[in-house]
């Protein structure tokens, strides 16, 4: 099994829902990174997401802009991201970690060496907000074959037709995105939440994380009565963006045992 599959057989023999969390590498700076990553695992993290800079992410909010900015100041790409992986896995083997990020660093590097280059790092997935699953056959199929999950995005508005097209190419977990909107937007309507998974479910058998728009334990709790994982990401990046210099680390950490705790209780 691979390292997500393992993570939610562990949570759910457990009786927990999973704790999904995102930075951006190289934000604040390319020293942080692998720093910040093991403070998300310290405060309760189960998976990591890594997003990968990128000039024109569409799918993020300002926050999660403001940060690939941050980092494309210091030229931080997607070869520096495999980088940080092979870091963190120096002293982490066990907790996933997806990669994050947009279609033009992979096609630029070409899918072959994409996926040969996350596998070597010790990476476990890839979320490639626009590629469409249609269209992502042959992809996801050389990324199972190299131990790689492949995990698409579903929204609200996603079709049927979609959502089975998604259960079929997909794998690691699901990703309901669960506004109509960028990162960070709006305020989550939980019975929707419910009944869209309810409706998901009957196709894909994976587990379903979401995100978008948790922010606080209260609502981390909420959807986690549906979801078997929540993922927050602009929220974190506030913490890392609010946090006095030198003081990410720490504002990381604890705002994730926050979040962790309120699952948890």
């Amino acid at each position: 099994m691979s390292r997500i599959t393992t993570t939610f057989a562990n949570l759910k023999s457990n009786n927990k829902t999973g704790l999904v969390t995102f930075i951006t590498a190289g934000d604040p700076g390319p020293d942080a990174t692998v720093p910040l990553m093991h403070a998300l695992v310290e405060g309760g993290a189960d998976i990591l997401e890594l997003g990968v800079p990128f000039s024109d992410p569409m799918a993020e909010g300002p926050v999660i802009q403001r940060a690939c900015e941050r980092a494309l100041k210091f030229n931080v790409g997607i070869h520096d991201v495999f980088g940080y992986v092979r870091q963190f896995r120096v002293t982490n083997q066990t907790t996933p970690v997806v990669l994050m990020g947009y279609a033009n660093p992979i096609e630029r590097i070409g899918s072959a060496a994409f996926i040969a280059a996350a596998q070597a790092a010790g990476a476990d997935g890839a979320i490639v907000v626009d590629y469409p699953p249609e269209e992502c056959e042959e992809f996801g199929a050389a990324m199972r074959e190299a131990g790689l999950d492949l995990i698409f995005l579903l929204a609200p508005t996603s079709t049927e037709e979609r959502i089975a097209q998604v259960a079929k190419v997909g794998g690691g977990f699901s990703y309901y995105v669960s506004l109509k909107g960028v990162t960070g937007a709006g305020n989550i309507d939980t019975e929707q939440v419910a009944e869209r998974l309810a409706a998901i479910r009957q196709h894909v058998k994976l587990p379903i994380g979401v995100g978008f728009g948790i922010r606080d334990g209260a609502t981390a709790k909420a959807v986690a009565k549906v979801a078997d994982a929540v993922v927050i990401g602009s929220r974190i990046i506030q913490e890392i963006e609010n946090a006095p210099e030198g003081g990410a680390v720490d504002a990381v950490r604890s705002f994730t045992a926050g979040i962790r705790a309120a699952l948890d209780a």
